[in-house]
């Protein structure tokens, strides 16, 4: 009989499979709910994505948890806005949007690329609503030191290009969280929890961007190792099979360390 609210509104999408809009603070997010379970998964979407970012891994995922998708502000069929919204904005969201939800116990967050900043702000500001963190390719605050350290003039004017493309049409939501650098919770501000981080080592052979090249793909690496190997039950993959779409790539990797962060928690 527990969460029968979210029972219930899983039946009506798995009938009308389409999503639905709810009221959170002053905006609609529009939101599916898929599957049941023990564990009940969030996903967060990368950056100026909607719910459909996840259609490659939605449905198997379902196979094995209650699984929430949805649209964060501006995005897809969320209310659309014009102002500017951090990361640790959009956590608050997803936070309104557990509780708007009727969810009364802790989470698995999926996160994807700019997902991946919005999950570590949530995990830090609200730990009593997550107990495990699959980051798929998440962003970091360090990508633009990567560019530097390759090659400082090269990756400066990169850089400059990239924002240059970036404010072409205004401002997109995570703007100055990327440029900005500013600083993201690590652990332990990210209390003890089991945190898996799948990271996209692949080279783009065609791309001149120096992020993607050998050097680029090594110490991308290297950062989400050392992340993640902060943690006491951290965990890092690396893989060369996937470009930064790991979950359309690799959906079978990314289901597999969903499963095993499910099964760590039952044995733990």
């Amino acid at each position: 009989m527990r969460f029968l609210s979210l029972i219930v509104i899983a039946f009506s999408f798995a009938v009308a499979a389409q999503p639905a809009l709810i009221n959170v603070n002053e905006f609609e997010l529009a939101y599916e709910v898929a599957g049941s379970g023990r564990h009940i998964v969030l996903l967060e979407a990368g950056g100026n994505a909607g719910m459909s970012d996840w259609g490659p891994v939605f449905n198997r995922m379902a196979e094995h948890a209650t699984v929430i998708r949805y649209s964060r502000v501006g995005n897809g069929e969320s209310t659309a806005i014009e102002r500017h919204f951090t990361s640790r904005d959009y956590a608050d969201y997803a936070s309104e949007l557990l509780i708007r939800l009727d969810i009364q116990e802790p989470v698995i967050v999926v996160a994807y690329s700019y997902g991946g900043s919005v999950a570590r702000d949530f995990a830090a500001a609200y730990p009593e609503q997550i107990k495990a963190l699959l980051m798929l390719d998440p962003s970091s605050e360090h990508h633009v030191d990567i560019l530097r350290a390759i090659d400082l003039e090269k990756g400066n004017r990169q850089i400059a290009e990239i924002k240059q493309d970036d404010m072409k049409n205004g401002m997109s939501n995570q703007y100055l969280d990327f440029w900005s650098k500013r600083p993201l919770p690590d652990y332990p501000q990210i209390r003890d929890i089991p945190v898996t981080v799948i990271a996209s080592v692949k080279r783009a052979e065609m791309s001149e961007n120096l992020f993607f090249t050998d050097q680029g793909r090594r110490l991308w690496g290297e950062l989400w190792q050392s992340w993640a190997g902060d943690f006491p039950q951290g965990k890092s993959v690396l893989t060369r099979k996937s470009g930064h779409l790991v979950h359309v790539d690799e959906p079978e990797l990314v289901l597999d360390e969903l499963l095993a962060l499910m099964n760590k928690l039952e044995r733990d």
